[in-house]
């Protein structure tokens, strides 16, 4: 670690050739829902990591979260596993978007094959955030959902614009072994709990 540098602030590390998924957000709090999807998406996608990128803030969303250095040691507590990393890049990096994120990290991480992890309750929305179809042009997305989110994902505007770029879900080991466009959707069994859910019943404020 080099002189002042902290925990919070270490950058993670990745070689070349090495597949990194990265799941965004803001994280408030973490929960086991989180975790879940993390360990389905390191088998289903065959990653080699994941980064939770913790969010300093959600664009879309009015109200700020909770401090990032709590946001972050609530991660850390609930997502223990070797080869996933919470981490504070994209404040290191001072980007607000997520397209600014992902091409400082392609200059960062050269070789390295990121894909974009999201449920699809955001692949439903993906046509409002910035610069959205260069995040699908840019790296492959793994899209994981609970059974019965399929159809809304299929009808958004991102699904029917890239339609022909979407591999099955039995190739998804595949995803990051080609350039992007390319995209997976997944279904996978969802725990019931969610970080609305847990801030309404006091159990997390900010």
């Amino acid at each position: 670690m080099a002189k002042g540098e902290t925990m919070r602030h270490r950058r993670p590390q990745a070689r070349a050739g090495q597949v990194v998924g990265l799941l965004g957000g803001s994280f408030d709090p973490a929960h086991k829902g989180h975790a879940h999807i993390t360990r389905e998406a390191l088998r289903r996608f065959g990653l080699d990591q994941v980064w939770w990128v913790m969010s300093p803030g959600n664009p879309l969303k009015a109200e700020g979260p909770a401090d990032m250095a709590r946001r972050m040691a609530r991660a850390r507590a609930v997502m223990d596993h070797p080869r996933v990393t919470v981490t504070d890049i994209e404040a290191q990096l001072g980007t607000r978007y997520t397209a600014q994120t992902l091409r400082r990290l392609r200059r960062l991480y050269p070789g390295v094959r990121f894909v974009w992890l999201m449920g699809a309750d955001n692949l439903a929305q993906l046509d409002r955030w910035q610069d959205w179809q260069q995040i699908m042009e840019g790296v492959p997305v793994g899209v994981l959902a609970r059974p019965g989110q399929r159809i809304s994902a299929r009808a958004s505007k991102a699904a029917r614009i890239y339609r022909a770029a979407r591999l099955p879900a039995r190739a998804g080991r595949l995803l990051a072994r080609g350039g992007a466009p390319r995209w997976c959707f997944v279904n996978v069994p969802m725990v019931d709990i969610s970080s609305t859910r847990i801030r309404r019943a006091g159990a997390w404020t900010r």
